[in-house]
């Protein structure tokens, strides 16, 4: 399962990178689509906190994404209005821009799916991973009981 959802995973990826680079886009780095797809997701806009928190890294690896993106005109800085304590980021016109264009790109992907496996394919698809997600959430809220039929052992 893990190698299958590496590869499903790169069949975005690739096609996201493909039409991006069309687009004179190409110099995103790699956690870069991650974060501009979320952030459209988001209004185009998200404290810096939740940010680091999302993107699963260091805080140096999520400033050091972010100083790259805003290098190249995808993101800027700003104060939060309501706390000014708080760094939001935010996309510019050409993050914006690269977000729409990965859109289309995950939207051709999707319909091609839909085609191959139809309706209940695609909704079994997504209802396996949405369980797969939940459980890696438990998990890393620390009810990571052992799953029925695993050993224990220990490597040695």
């Amino acid at each position: 399962m893990p190698a299958l959802l590496r590869h499903a995973r790169t069949t975005y990826g690739a096609a996201m990178r493909r039409a991006l680079a069309d687009a004179g886009c190409n110099d995103i780095p790699a956690n870069g689509l991650y974060l501009i797809g979320g952030l459209a997701l988001h209004d185009g806009e998200m404290p810096l906190g939740e940010l680091v928190k999302d993107l699963r890294v260091s805080k140096q690896a999520a400033s050091q994404l972010v100083d790259a993106l805003v290098t190249g005109g995808y993101l800027q800085r700003i104060v939060d209005e309501k706390d000014r304590r708080k760094l939001l980021v935010t996309l510019t016109r050409r993050g914006r821009n690269a977000a729409a264009v990965q859109a289309k790109a995950r939207e051709q992907i999707d319909a091609e799916l839909l085609a191959r496996v139809g309706v209940n394919g695609v909704n079994a698809t997504r209802k396996t991973l949405a369980a797969l997600i939940d459980l890696g959430r438990q998990r890393e809220n620390g009810n990571d009981d052992v799953i029925p039929g695993s050993t224990s052992e220990r490597c040695k």
